[in-house]
């Protein structure tokens, strides 16, 4: 084979890789994922409950002494079985339970000790993540249970123009830890359902990228690939022409 054969074989076989073995794009599935609308009321009623790993801000309104600011400030562990340690009641499990319930359980405790105690509890570590084609993508601190998908993307910084608008992937981990993921199609207005577009804390939101940004990658890698090539090729050439 000759020297400009076999670099033009090297030059199609590099050109073929990059066109076929660029995964930039996340959470490829196997079919195609359908816009299947989740349980309305699953998530209009539907109330954040506490897991391991979880920061909890517990307050004492009228006995501060037992949950002081510097424990407050960071937030209380629950540890990974699900339990936290305060003053005068040691370990309480609170995994599983929703924010109101554990104040009902730490009122009924410390009220062995304590005359009427009252006690505001919030999970400081709820959140959303927000991935691919937007302008900030990155962690979304919740301060309620839940937001829409649009005030999710304005949180990060609106779409790109990469963005592909018709399937915004939404992944929500059960109880058990197991991904359920859903389509939402913003360009369509009458299959744009309220239930569909709310999400939770821990949920995943991923911008794909559309048609052409696959295209303008694949584009820059070939072009990056060449140029490398002709680097390469240059004295050969160079050499050739003063034969």
């Amino acid at each position: 084979m000759s020297k400009k054969r076999l670099l033009l074989s090297f030059v199609i076989l590099l050109l073929t890789n990059s066109c076929t073995n660029k995964k930039y794009e996340l959470m490829q599935t196997q079919t195609e994922v359908k816009a299947e609308p989740v349980e309305e009321e699953a998530y209009v009623n539907f109330e954040y409950k506490i897991q391991p790993h979880d920061r909890l801000a517990i307050t004492a309104y009228k006995y501060p002494e037992i949950t002081p600011t510097e424990m407050n400030s960071r937030g209380i562990l629950v540890d990974n079985r699900g339990n936290i340690n305060l003053p005068l009641i040691h370990k309480v499990h609170v995994a599983g339970l929703t924010q109101p319930q554990v104040t009902r359980k730490l009122e009924r405790r410390y009220s062995k000790y304590l005359r009427n105690p009252s006690f505001n509890v919030e999970v400081l570590n709820k959140r959303v993540y927000v991935l691919g084609e937007v302008n900030k993508p990155g962690v979304i601190p919740l301060d309620r249970e839940r937001l829409t998908l649009l005030e999710a993307i304005a949180y990060a910084g609106d779409l790109k123009d990469d963005a592909q608008r018709d399937s915004i992937i939404i992944l929500s981990p059960d109880r058990s830890g197991r991904l359920h993921m859903r389509k939402v199609d913003l360009t369509n207005f009458n299959a744009m359902q309220a239930s569909n577009m709310l999400v939770k804390p821990n949920d995943i939101i991923y911008v794909k990228p559309n048609k052409w940004k696959k295209i303008k990658v694949n584009t820059e890698n070939i072009s990056t690939i060449i140029d490398a090539v002709s680097s390469a090729a240059a004295p050969y050439v160079i050499i050739k022409n003063l034969d």
